[in-house]
């Protein structure tokens, strides 16, 4: 990484445009995401709201004020018994991959999840065959929790997603307050 400093921080409105050509990325070249179709400005925009009106978190990656990543956590379901459970969702710009940014990124939101008293991670993550985030889920101690076998299709082939699950806080040791 460059020795300029790195700032895992709040995403704000302002950073939208940045998170959306990382993302739009991914949909296009990638198998981490299933959606087919970049999702526009606007569209980006309103899913951060609906993430931050939550209370949960939305993080970016910043170095000289350019954006390199983005994580946040999002709601698994949203039925009442699930209140606790959170997914979370990483991308990194394309240029910035294998730099350690998936790992400072994740590690913070996985920390501001046990502020707010959340207490399971599950990694949901597109195509088998994705080794990094595979790796950057295990290396943060997430968990295999299973396979759903060819459950998407992009590209022109069948993705599996690969399930993978934190405990945070106390986890299940103990009722939530």
């Amino acid at each position: 990484m460059s020795p300029k400093t790195l700032l895992i921080r709040p995403c704000q409105n302002a950073d939208l445009v940045e998170v959306t050509a990382i993302y739009t990325h991914h949909v296009a070249h990638g198998s981490g995401s299933f959606e087919i179709e970049p999702p526009s400005l606007a569209d980006m925009t309103q899913r951060h709201a609906n993430v931050v009106q939550l209370g949960l978190p939305w993080l970016v990656a910043s170095r000289d004020n350019d954006v390199l990543g983005f994580a946040y956590a999002s709601q698994f379901r949203p039925r009442p018994g699930f209140h606790y459970l959170v997914e979370d969702s990483v991308y990194i710009h394309p240029a910035h991959t294998g730099q350690g940014l998936g790992v400072a990124l994740l590690a913070e939101l996985i920390r501001h999840c046990e502020q707010v008293g959340k207490r399971q991670m599950l990694a949901v993550i597109g195509d088998s065959a994705n080794v990094a985030s595979i790796a950057l889920h295990a290396g943060l101690g997430f968990k295999h929790a299973g396979v759903l076998q060819a459950s998407g299709w992009k590209h022109g082939r069948w993705l599996d997603v690969v399930m993978m699950q934190k405990a945070l806080g106390a986890g299940q040791a103990c009722d939530p307050m």
